[in-house]
């Protein structure tokens, strides 16, 4: 999961509540709307099934999109009657869009080679999309141990779900396995996410009521990795 996305998530999210629970200090007698109606309020407006097809196939190359803030919130959204969209549709978007994201690793590994890889994943370019030769050494290491069916069982794995399409195109893998296996673990791994998205919109009365506690806890949390960041970074420089 992307570091930086997930700071990013966090700061206006919470920036957002903050604001929400101001307005209601100074005008109490306005019904403003909460931090979790503000956030469902925005994935209403700006999700659908391009989005959702399109951040998974971000999610599943080297692009640094966590699949935890698409389709849990996709799904929390689609149990509003008037939201248009349907859970299943969505655990299928979300699985295509994987499996264009996963075809583009596999492709682009398959046709650079090894050596111009592993060359990008060290590079100024490679490192902003939170890449790197120890990660795709992991991912090949692993792909290597457990074979094929590692595309399968990796779709479940941090840092390993998004970069194991790489050895499977330096290994020159069978490309229709290579989707099978694809397929079954994205689909798999998007039915737990929807699962969660729907289990969080069991328990939305109670989100609402701490949501000025959860804006500060998302705050903190943010700064932490924040300043882990800023700190990681620092160490490095010296």
């Amino acid at each position: 999961m992307s570091k930086k996305i997930l700071i990013v998530f966090l700061f206006v999210f919470s920036i957002s509540a903050l604001y929400a629970d101001t307005t209601k200090q100074v005008a109490p007698t306005t019904n403003s709307p909460s931090f979790i109606q503000r956030i469902e309020s925005w994935y209403k407006d700006n999700t659908n099934y391009y989005s959702i097809t399109a951040l998974m196939a971000c999610e599943s190359s080297i692009l640094p999109v966590p699949s935890e803030i698409v389709i849990p919130p996709a799904v929390y959204v689609a149990l509003d009657p008037d939201s248009g969209l349907n859970i299943f549709l969505i655990i299928l978007f979300g699985t295509i869009g994987a499996l264009i994201g996963a075809s583009f690793n596999y492709i682009m590994s398959k046709w650079l080679g090894r050596l111009v890889i592993y060359k990008f994943a060290d590079s100024k370019i490679g490192r902003s999309f939170l890449l790197s030769s120890e990660k795709i050494q992991k991912a090949e290491n692993y792909f290597n141990e457990h074979g094929k069916t590692s595309t399968f069982v990796g779709r479940f794995i941090p840092v390993i779900r998004h970069l194991i399409s790489i050895p499977a195109g330096l290994a020159k893998m069978n490309y229709l396995s290579f989707l099978l296996y694809t397929a079954l673990g994205a689909g798999l791994w998007n039915c737990v996410l929807a699962l969660l998205g729907y289990l969080a919109h069991g328990q939305q009365d109670m989100i609402n009521k701490y949501s000025h506690e959860l804006s500060y806890v998302f705050l903190i949390i943010g700064l932490i990795l924040a300043g882990w960041l800023i700190i990681k970074t620092i160490r490095k420089k010296k």
